[in-house]
């Protein structure tokens, strides 16, 4: 897996944590983001509201098309139904 170029701010508890330990701990929060942050998981955790015609959007291929656009069309939101 190619490890995305982002920066992480990792709060430890434990001070005496080796840089060996830190390295690991930074590439597992890495690679459960990599899982959360899929394509597939955003789309099924967001909803489209549209106000125009009144209706919310749970259809997973709905809420996908909103996301590939570059911009929402007016009073179209996406929202995260956590």
């Amino acid at each position: 897996m190619k490890s995305p170029n982002r920066d992480l701010l990792v709060l430890l508890k434990d001070e005496f944590m080796s840089e060996h330990a830190i390295e690991r701990e930074v590439a597992r929060l890495n690679e459960m983001l990599f899982d959360v942050e899929s394509f597939d998981n955003i789309s099924v955790s967001h909803e489209l509201i549209d106000l125009n015609k009144y209706r919310i959007h749970h259809d997973q291929k709905i809420v996908m098309q909103a996301i590939k656009e570059k911009e929402l069309k007016p009073f179209i939101f996406l929202s995260n139904m956590n």
